[in-house]
């Protein structure tokens, strides 16, 4: 189902019935990402990256847009506006064994202030979740700022099983992709 992810590409509506584009990123990207990336509140910079950042550095864009489609999976929204595509979100994962020797993934979202409410994490999330069953992958983890009440909520939403507990200065969220009750493991 998900044999050549590099050239996944997906239509989808927000909640706002905008039509809007979910894709693989691609190496070529980078400007577009260094575009969206200027697009963003020092906010949504902060809760994303954990530091305040003003700009995307050459290694960055690199890291960000030059992955495996192994162990890491990313996903961009885009949308046409004047016949350019634009990416307004983007959502990655990071496939590693953990100490129970099952798949996990670290997972984490950005998406542009404009588009928050409209249900595109949720959106992006279902994407991803279904790419990493595909995989054996078995939960998402992630570190959330606790003033990241957004991110937090569209986790909740999104219908799988989650815990969370804080550490230090983060909120520790875990999803399980897999519940033998519904079929899906």
């Amino acid at each position: 189902m998900f044999n050549d992810l590099k050239n996944y590409r997906a239509e989808e509506r927000l909640k706002d019935g905008q039509a809007v584009t979910i894709r693989a990123i691609l190496a070529d990207d980078k400007g577009k990402i260094a575009r969206a990336f200027q697009n963003l509140e020092r906010e949504s910079i902060y809760t994303r990256f954990f530091a305040h950042k003003t700009a995307l550095t050459d290694n960055d864009l690199k890291k960000i847009t030059e992955i495996d489609f192994e162990q890491e999976i990313a996903l961009v929204v885009t949308r046409e506006i004047d016949s350019e595509e634009i990416i307004i979100g983007s959502g990655r994962y990071f496939a590693f064994e953990a100490t129970d020797g099952l798949r996990h993934a670290e997972v984490a979202f950005t998406v542009e202030e404009d588009y928050h409410g409209l249900g595109m994490a949720g959106i992006i999330l279902r994407r991803l979740t279904a790419i990493a069953r595909s995989r054996g992958i078995v939960c998402f983890e992630a570190e959330v700022l606790p003033e990241n009440k957004a991110m937090l909520a569209a986790f909740a939403r999104s219908g799988l099983p989650m815990k969370q507990h804080f550490t230090g200065e983060v909120v520790q969220v875990t999803l399980t992709l897999t519940d033998e009750a519904d079929g899906r493991g």
